[in-house]
């Protein structure tokens, strides 16, 4: 018999949910007390623990996330009209959502089950079970209505496409989102220079000009102590670059990056760039088994240009994952154009959604279409033929 158990607290988890034989730190205990420690205040995390009799067999993370206007539409530079019509887009996708994964960042991150113990069919019926037992849940506890259900970031060769006939049964769109960019590291590459040396001279130009641009730049490693004493220094600058983006569903707290590295420790990465002893930008890595996940940025962009800053983030991304054995480093979507000019290669990914009012579930796709554009970029080529 399948059955499941909702946790609303990381303590109270099974004490095998990290047995399960998961890669995805994203779905480990260190990472998931991180994010319980400091969640965006518009996102509240359920656990959940299926079971084949009374043997663990599958998990998954889903978010009800709490969306509204100020925090979907932040860009300050927008005009009155633009805004005008973000906010008539926002009466149809603001309210409470269920996110089935983690929505803070890119690819599949909130299931697993063990396949010797279940199929997946029948996990996913688990799974919507488990939806349509915290709809009923949310509005007994909070009165709050679910306006859309959404499974996210699944890449084309994903096995989830074959149970295409539930989620069209249970009245969810397939959508192509956003690209999640991805750069494949050889495994004859030693050093960012074997990187360098496959590069066109136009690239291999770009990567030596916007180097060159670094050195009055001071690069250092921030350990625990130097998160905390520069808190409210990277805040600010993440938050200089999270404003201008186009859209976003929800802002960080303050003490996050504090929390993932008091969590996840040597798996957690920040970097600081310094000018005259200022913090000016950072990158944060997240080191996921064989893969390097890239994770939030910020800088100040006064000094954005001139010292390329983002660029040489993207750089220096990739020598870590070089120098450390990475097979690849992920990206994630967002500023395609310029991670593909560093040799990132797009990646399709898709989601299942869908909006509990009809009339507005109709509609919910153009939208989805209009927020998350899928080709108004050109995609560089910046390797040797």
């Amino acid at each position: 018999m399948i059955h499941f158990k909702i946790y609303k607290s990381v303590s109270k988890l099974p004490n095998n949910w990290d047995d399960l034989p998961t890669n995805d730190l994203f779905l480990k205990t260190p990472f998931l007390k991180a994010l319980a420690a400091s969640c965006p205040n518009n996102i509240h995390t359920n656990y959940v623990a299926i079971y084949k009799d009374n043997t663990l067999a599958g998990i998954a993370i889903i978010q009800r996330v709490e969306m509204y206007i100020d925090d979907i539409f932040r860009n300050p530079s927008d005009n009155l009209l633009k805004r005008t019509v973000k906010s008539s887009i926002a009466t149809i996708v603001k309210g409470n959502a269920l996110i089935i994964g983690n929505l803070m960042h890119t690819g599949q991150h909130g299931l697993y089950y063990n396949p010797k113990l279940l199929q997946q069919i029948d996990y996913l019926q688990t799974i919507f079970k488990v939806v349509d037992s915290l709809t009923i849940q949310i509005k007994k506890q909070h009165n709050k209505r679910i306006r859309i259900v959404c499974f996210k970031d699944y890449f084309k060769a994903d096995s989830i496409h074959k149970n295409l006939g539930l989620f069209t049964n249970n009245k969810l769109y397939k959508l192509q989102v956003q690209p999640n960019m991805i750069l494949d590291i050889p495994k004859e590459w030693s050093s960012i220079n074997d990187y360098v040396s496959v590069l066109s001279k136009k690239y291999r130009h770009r990567y030596k000009s916007a180097f060159k641009k670094t050195k009055l730049i001071t690069k250092k490693e921030l350990n625990l102590e130097a998160i905390d004493l520069a808190s409210d220094a990277i805040y600010n600058l993440y938050k200089n670059v999270s404003d201008n983006a186009k859209v976003n569903s929800f802002i960080l707290d303050k003490r996050h990056f504090f929390y993932l590295k008091k969590e996840l420790k040597a798996q957690f990465k920040m970097f600081g760039y310094y000018l005259n002893e200022e913090l000016v930008g950072f990158y944060t890595l997240i080191l996921n088994n064989n893969q390097l996940e890239t994770y939030f940025l910020g800088y100040n962009p006064k000094y954005q240009y001139k010292h390329q800053l983002y660029l040489n983030m993207l750089y220096d991304m990739l020598a870590f994952g070089i120098n450390n054995q990475f097979y690849k480093v992920v990206y994630a979507r967002t500023a395609m154009e310029i991670k593909s000019s560093v040799g990132a290669k797009p990646k399709p990914m898709y989601i299942y959604m869908k909006h509990t009012n009809f009339v507005a579930n109709s509609v919910l796709k153009f939208l989805v279409k209009y927020l998350n554009p899928t080709s108004q970029w050109v995609e560089r080529h910046p390797f040797k033929n």
